[in-house]
């Protein structure tokens, strides 16, 4: 049986550990609002210039621009983003088993990788990595999707690979998140069913249902519709990178606040056990010294 003296240095290492754990989820959700409202804030923009991009390029006819050239026989791109700390519960694993049950070859693909966790589990099981960003997961700007885009345009235009594949978690909610990829590159389709799946992917049902609304023939194209198409393809791109980091800075930290709030409530749990446990090993010792006292008296009779 456990002494007293090593029941109270678990009990006070379980309360210090309870009290770490509440700070961090309180950390986690006031970060989460912030991230969600950014997220939400993203998507009318986002989403508007999916339909644009969607519509100027059904008024183009054989239009040419480098990231809609094919590469056969080049290898594919994987952008995958997760997290650079831990204690988000299965946030991370969730997005590594996406992202591997789409690799197919190790030697067929090359990794850029946000988040220093992506990179350590990619490195660590002799994935190729051609580039990767940290300290920038929770904490998304523009200005690095801006330059994760110049990597990704370069590297296409480079010839050596055939697709860039996007993977991320998509917010759905604080208790929910869905890791999903989408095709970045080459904008193929840029199609009704490939619109709708980056739709279904970045955007809200409600916003769905809003595009559906919309009349194409609103648009008025100056100077022309394919010199517009030329301008907004790298804008496009750019966007949906910005796009799936918000979406997954609110998920990472979404699960960082579930994962610290259960912790703190399995301490107070295990804080109740430790105190039970205490005192019955606090009344068994008195009631064996009172025993001995007992037996003492007992034998001087």
């Amino acid at each position: 049986m456990a002494s007293l003296q090593s029941i109270r240095r678990r009990i006070k290492s379980v309360k210090n550990i309870q009290q770490i754990t509440k700070a961090m989820k309180m950390v986690a959700a006031a970060r989460l609002r912030r991230a969600q409202q950014a997220a939400i804030a993203n998507r009318p923009y986002a989403k508007k210039m999916a339909e644009i991009v969607e519509n100027v390029a059904a008024h183009v006819g054989d239009f040419k621009h480098p990231l809609l050239e094919s590469h056969p026989g080049g290898k594919e791109l994987f952008l995958i983003i997760a997290s650079d700390k831990g204690l988000a519960g299965a946030y991370a694993s969730n997005v590594f088993k996406e992202a591997a049950s789409h690799i197919p070859d190790k030697g067929a693909a090359d990794l850029i990788t946000i988040g220093r966790k992506t990179e350590e589990h990619f490195r660590n099981r002799a994935y190729h990595i051609v580039k990767h960003y940290i300290g920038i997961s929770e904490k998304p700007t523009f200005e690095t999707a801006r330059a994760i885009a110049a990597e990704i345009t370069a590297l296409y235009q480079s010839g050596e690979y055939s697709v860039v594949h996007i993977v991320y978690t998509r917010f759905v909610s604080a208790l929910n998140s869905v890791p999903e990829m989408f095709q970045l590159l080459p904008f193929e389709g840029l199609s009704e069913k490939a619109a709708s799946a980056e739709s279904e992917d970045l955007f809200s049902e409600e916003d769905v249902a809003a595009d559906s609304e919309m009349d194409e023939s609103d648009y008025i194209f100056e100077p022309n519709a394919p010199e517009v198409m030329g301008y907004l393809l790298p804008q496009y791109l750019i966007t949906m990178i910005y796009a799936a980091q918000l979406q997954a800075a609110a998920s990472e930290l979404s699960s960082r606040m579930t994962a610290m709030s259960n912790a703190t409530d399995n301490a107070a749990e295990l804080n109740k056990k430790l105190d039970l446990q205490y005192n019955k090993v606090r009344q068994a010792n008195i009631t064996r010294e009172i025993s001995e006292i007992v037996g003492g008296a007992e034998a001087l009779k």
